[in-house]
């Protein structure tokens, strides 16, 4: 049993270590001062370049890609009624007070690119984003964004045809007003302002080209835009270039682009009349000879100067109003001239070198804006010598006119207001035009005395006396042949030597015999002296009617060449009362409209019954207009005086136009006064 009695040792106890001392983790101040650390020997050195730029980006600067997405997202959102994107993709375009708050030229570049590609998106609601990018300032930058933008709107004027008219519009605006602002952009070229209105006509082109429609919305657009007559004379001749620019690419719209041009010019035509008449007397009587010369250069126009147009004409002086009036008058005589040449110069390059069907179509646009602007217009002073010029081309269009007046002055259904004025437009193109031919004169002659036999026949049986609103066509046309007359009166005379009854007369009055200077020996053509006496010694009486200035240098010119004595009728028409025999309802109102007539400080000086006379106007009187009067030097006949009438004052008769120099100096005072109460 040595198991039993083996005895178990007890089990050994543990040992026990002795408590050891925890790790100090702070260092010694030696021993840190000693060393280096080893993270710094590894650092290494960092150095900024001072011309790299540091720019925040903005929230629209993205790329291309984002961009496109952006603005798709915009519009898709703003058909929900979420504008939030929307509002910020119109940010893009609204020009900032602060250059640096604008975007760059990269990104409005991106966002057009992205408008571009969603041009379907951009219906009616959207109209405040497109016009944003209408008015957005895009003339004035580089070629590739030009390019970028007509390509825009002519897919959105294609995509969307409700925005057709506000394209337009934004066109045209520019050609009437282009700042020069518009061409200087911080992050562009400078552009100048001729090359503005080049960029808006290729703009222009493109959409017609690409949508012939358009043209019939661009007339009332060219319409609408035409500055007003109180505008500067810079902003009618930029407008009436770029409008006659147009139809070099748009022929479609000659017709009604020269009629509205035509339209405004006698506007202001018709305006400084009146202003003239509505002046003093001896203020109104030598301006249109003391208007000052205008710079021909139109260079001047198309460049970027703003400098005012009032720089030639008056300073301020509000307390004045005559002197107001005058510098009015000056300046509008100043868009005149500038107007006038313009369409000259447009009319001469397309008449004489075009084809034969060309010549006669440009005629015919201008016998249209005679016959429905320029006829029924009172008192237009010189919009009509574009017809008197061109007229007298060559003798088929100096037949095409003088047959239109005729038609007019003749017509029996036409108010006898058109009546009239063609009847003065006949006789003055016949007196005054230097191209009409002697055979010309001689028709005319014959027309109108066969038209005053008739007259004269259906009237003479019921006439009581002189009355203007009753025979106002016998009158105005025995007025024409009178002045007729007074200027052609050697083409109506006929020669013992002439062989022909067609022969031409030599007008050169120091060829003419010595026996002619005494008024004794003329032959006159057959019907003049009977056409005459017959129709001024009638019941009728014109010579009371007509306009006295005309009836007194007929009787001087009549009676020197011994064809019809009038003085004594004259001394008995003085004692003749015109009112007794106007008819009841002949009120001064209504005898005014029927010639138009204005009462002014002019006429208000005649005697009481001078509204019962006729007007003595004559629409081609003398030409004043200093830059474009060189277009009609060569086809206008001056004033001839009679040989041995007017030797002793040089040939001066009452058209002469020099026949007031004894007053001249009295004139040139008055206006003296006048700029020096300005100045």
């Amino acid at each position: 049993m040595s198991t039993l009695s083996t005895v178990a040792k007890p089990a050994s106890a543990p040992v026990v270590q002795p408590l050891l001392r925890r790790p100090n983790l702070v260092r010694k101040r030696d021993d840190i001062e000693g060393e280096t650390p080893s993270s710094l020997e590894k650092r290494p050195k960092v150095s900024f370049d001072s011309i790299v730029e540091v720019r925040v980006m903005r929230d629209w600067e993205n790329a291309p890609q984002v961009i496109q997405e952006e603005v798709r997202r915009a519009l898709e959102q703003h058909a929900l009624g979420d504008d939030s994107g929307y509002y910020q993709v119109i940010e893009v375009y609204v020009a900032k007070s602060k250059v640096e708050d604008n975007p760059s030229i990269t990104t409005i570049r991106n966002y057009t690119q992205a408008l571009l590609g969603n041009v379907s998106s951009l219906d009616k609601s959207c109209a405040g984003l497109v016009d944003a990018v209408l008015e957005s300032q895009w003339l004035g930058r580089q070629e590739d964004y030009f390019t970028l933008y007509v390509r825009f709107l002519a897919n959105l004027v294609s995509a969307q045809g409700i925005f057709l008219l506000d394209v337009l519009r934004m066109l045209v605006g520019n050609l009437a007003a282009a700042l020069p602002s518009s061409g200087r952009l911080h992050d562009s070229p400078v552009i100048s302002r001729s090359q503005i209105y080049l960029r808006v006509h290729r703009a222009l082109q493109y959409l017609l080209q690409l949508i012939p429609s358009a043209s019939s919305i661009l007339s009332s657009v060219l319409t609408n835009a035409f500055p007003h007559r109180t505008d500067s004379k810079r902003a009618h001749a930029t407008y009436v270039q770029n409008v006659l620019r147009i139809l070099t690419y748009a022929p479609e719209l000659q017709a009604e682009a020269l009629a509205l041009i035509t339209e405004r010019l006698v506007k202001i035509d018709v305006q400084v009349q009146v202003d003239i008449e509505d002046l003093a007397e001896e203020v109104s009587d030598g301006l249109m000879q003391k208007i000052p010369g205008i710079r021909n250069e139109f260079a001047e126009i198309m460049d970027d100067s703003e400098s005012s147009d009032d720089e030639s004409v008056f300073s301020e002086d509000l307390g004045n109003e005559e002197t107001e009036r005058t510098r009015s008058i000056k300046k509008n005589f100043e868009k005149m001239d500038i107007i006038l040449d313009l369409l000259f110069t447009y009319y001469s390059q397309l008449i004489p070198v075009a084809s034969t069907d060309s010549r006669f179509g440009a005629l015919d646009i201008l016998l249209s804006q005679f016959v429905n602007i320029i006829l029924p217009t009172h008192r237009s002073r010189h919009t009509q010598f574009l017809l008197f010029h061109f007229s007298q081309l060559c003798p088929t269009f100096i037949d095409t006119f003088v047959g239109t007046c005729v038609k007019f002055a003749f017509d029996k259904v036409r108010h006898s207001v058109i009546r009239q004025a063609a009847a003065a437009y006949l006789a003055s193109f016949v007196a005054r035009g230097a191209h009409v031919p002697s055979n010309i004169v001689r028709d005319v002659f014959s027309f109108i005395g066969a038209e005053l036999e008739r007259l004269r026949t259906a009237h003479e049986p019921t006439c009581r006396g002189p009355d203007l609103r009753r025979y106002s066509t016998f009158y105005s046309l025995v007025q024409a042949l009178l002045y007729i007359f007074c200027f052609r009166w050697r083409d109506l005379q006929y020669y013992p030597e002439d062989n022909s009854e067609d022969s031409e007369l030599d007008d050169d009055d120091n060829d003419l015999p010595a026996i002619h200077a005494t008024g004794k020996g003329y032959g006159w053509r057959s019907g003049v002296k009977d056409t005459l006496t017959t129709n001024i010694f009638c019941k009728l009486n014109p010579l009371k009617i007509c306009s006295p200035v005309i009836v007194t240098e007929f009787a001087r010119i009549a009676n020197h060449l011994g064809i019809v004595y009038v003085f004594h009728l004259l001394e008995t028409n003085k004692r003749v009362r015109l009112s007794q025999f106007a008819g009841s309802t002949a009120s001064r109102s209504s005898l005014e409209y029927s010639q138009q007539e204005r009462e002014t400080a002019l006429s208000a000086r005649r005697d009481n019954e001078s509204y019962l006379q006729l007007d003595g106007f004559f629409p081609f009187d003398p030409y004043h207009l200093p830059i474009s009067k060189r277009w009609i030097s060569d086809d206008y006949r001056e004033w001839r005086g009679v040989p041995g009438l007017d030797d002793q004052d040089d040939g001066r008769g009452i058209w002469g136009g020099d026949e007031d120099d004894d007053e001249e100096s009295e004139v040139e005072e008055d206006i003296k006064i006048v700029n020096t109460k300005e100045s």
